[in-house]
């Protein structure tokens, strides 16, 4: 095929360009050349727990896990059980170095404090359960930290929290598809459960995890780990 005004040349790359594109959309999906596609993370920030703290909320969820019928709560593992400072959402490969970064500069401004760990509640109340969670007591310098956090991350562009910090430890959460009679029975069992001081935590580092979805449930990754001042 020859085309007008065109020379020889040029006829024979655009008849090479055609096969070739010819042969690429034939191929199949998973052969063909891919694109280049910003790879994104599910990412949060928040204070790891040491394991005597892991292992007592363990305890604690196995206990309310034998009542009855707290079988409509998805409850959390102990091991992936933290204290949620900001949750950023999805985060670009290219944006991490950057993030790093300030948040480095923004956490090793604050000092070492403790937090004490007890109790059991529910957002949004006892009665109304959907949220179960123990209950975490700390210092004003966990606000602190918390809303220099949040306040550098919305700079960044990540979304701004609607509701104000309530630092707490969640256990479990009641499923979207229990009935109002299940919901109610837990609230009674939840208020009929003592939960004491289960420790304290020296809170010295906040880390930024990396939060991916297996056949087993989430698995957290911990990124960077960044200390406070001593």
């Amino acid at each position: 095929m020859i085309f007008p005004d065109s020379s020889p040349e040029m006829t024979c790359h655009f008849l090479g360009f055609m096969l070739f594109s010819c042969c690429i959309n034939n191929l199949p999906t998973a052969a063909r050349p891919k694109k280049n596609v910003m790879a994104v993370i599910r990412s949060f920030i928040a204070i790891d727990l040491p394991k005597n703290i892991q292992d007592s909320l363990d305890a604690v969820s196995k206990d309310l896990q034998a009542k009855k019928p707290i079988s409509a709560v998805r409850w959390v593992p102990a091991k992936n059980i933290h204290l949620t400072l900001k949750f950023l959402g999805e985060v670009s490969s290219n944006n991490l170095e950057l993030l790093t970064k300030i948040l480095f500069t923004e956490i090793t401004r604050h000092r070492c404090f403790d937090i004490t760990v007890g109790g059991l509640g529910a957002f949004p109340s006892i009665h109304r359960p959907r949220v179960i969670w123990i209950g975490v007591e700390a210092p004003p310098d966990l606000l602190a930290l918390q809303r220099s956090i949040e306040t550098e991350a919305v700079r960044l562009g990540y979304t701004a929290e609607e509701r104000p910090f309530s630092a707490h430890l969640t256990l479990g959460r009641v499923s979207h598809n229990a009935s109002p009679d299940e919901v109610r029975e837990i609230g009674q069992t939840l208020n009929d459960f003592k939960v004491g001081v289960l420790g304290t935590v020296p809170v010295d580092t906040v880390r930024l995890f990396r939060s991916d979805l297996g056949p087993g449930g989430a698995v957290y990754t911990p990124l960077k780990t960044i200390p406070l001042i001593r």
